[in-house]
């Protein structure tokens, strides 16, 4: 009687934890200096993407894979987005083989000012990449300020993303002042 008792509360809690609601994901390196990494450029691009190349501006930084389907459905708000030029869009593209990679950047746009190719995935592991997409706010001093765990939906950029960049730009601004 005991062991089916204590099934329906491990039973319970799971569900409990799958819709309690929150799917905020914890990140160790919120409100930290970005991970120094160094990337190569993706197959056909010129520019790789390192730590410093986040320093002094408030930026998007995108981790995305050819093979990630929520990936290619949040790529038009992210060509959307580098055509107003708002903010700069940084992207690493995780585990891809350069080909793909290649392919995919040529097939649908390519909206990041710089992106490295993180062929091995050792800069996900150093960012705390739980899975692909995922896209952080870097604030100009180099820290992670926000960090968003799947696709970015046209409400999340709007209601989020960009308010947390607009609030950076001012902060930062404010505090560089005399």
């Amino acid at each position: 009687m005991l062991v089916p008792l204590l099934a329906f509360a491990l039973m319970v809690l799971f569900g409990f934890g799958l819709f309690k609601g929150g799917d905020a994901l914890p990140s160790a390196l919120l409100y930290k200096p970005v991970p120094e990494f160094s990337l190569p450029p993706v197959l056909g691009r010129e520019e790789g993407l390192s730590t410093q190349d986040l320093i002094g501006h408030v930026s998007l930084v995108n981790v995305f894979a050819s093979w990630c389907v929520p990936c290619r459905a949040e790529h038009p708000l992210f060509m959307d987005l580098a055509a107003t030029g708002e903010v700069p869009l940084y992207g690493i593209n995780y585990k891809d083989p350069p080909e793909q990679a290649r392919a995919w950047l040529d097939e649908l746009g390519d909206p990041y000012a710089r992106i490295g190719a993180d062929v091995s995935g050792r800069a996900g592991i150093e960012w705390g990449v739980y899975g692909v997409p995922e896209t952080y706010v870097i604030s100009p001093d180099g820290t992670i300020a926000y960090r968003h765990v799947g696709p970015i939906t046209r409400t999340i950029l709007q209601d989020t993303l960009l308010p947390i960049v607009r609030g950076l730009r001012i902060q930062f601004s404010q505090e560089s002042k005399p």
